[in-house]
């Protein structure tokens, strides 16, 4: 079955654990691509957490910059959890990659995707402008790659307080 789906929310929203639900309500085995670098060490211990709540149900692989060859070498099997683009999108700002490019790329692959994608995703723009330059670049670059996924995306679900609201059925269109 294919199916690309785009979970978003703001920080502590639920957004994983609904991810992670849902991966493994299609076959009981799934992929979990990671994208997070572990900085320092408060971002180990989130890491650390999210490990721990996953068994061994999950075959784990790390992508914090070649997302689209990680798609496209677990595709054909059990479904894809990638958690998450915006730590994905810090690792390509902050290594001077071309993020625009590569999030045009990751919307074009999703057409070609056999097996199940489901992305993670913050949404950072609710919140106040922020004061300096390099974040307000981050927020605008993370909506612009938010809004890319979406449209790409079969579904896409909005999370608040643990709670799933899906804001965009299969049958979507503009």
């Amino acid at each position: 079955m294919k199916k690309s789906i785009l979970i978003t929310g703001g920080a502590r929203s639920g957004k994983s654990v609904f991810a992670e639900k849902m991966a493994l309500s299609r076959s009981g085995r799934a992929v979990y691509i990671a994208t997070a670098k572990a900085y320092d060490d408060e971002m180990r211990a989130r890491i650390a957490d999210h490990q721990a709540r996953r068994g061994d149900q999950w075959t784990n692989l790390h992508a914090p910059f070649d997302l689209i060859t990680a798609l496209r070498d677990s595709d054909g099997g059990d479904p894809r959890l990638v958690d998450c683009l915006t730590l994905w999108l810090t690792n390509l700002m902050l290594n001077d990659r071309d993020w625009r490019s590569e999030g045009t790329g990751l919307a074009e692959t999703l057409v070609s995707q056999t097996a199940p994608v489901i992305f993670v995703t913050n949404e950072v723009g609710a919140g106040i402008v922020p004061e300096n330059k390099l974040a307000r670049a981050f927020r605008d670059a993370a909506g612009w790659l938010n809004q890319t996924i979406a449209q790409a995306s079969d579904e896409v679900y909005l999370c608040v307080a643990g709670y799933p609201v899906k804001v965009k059925p299969n049958d979507h269109t503009l």
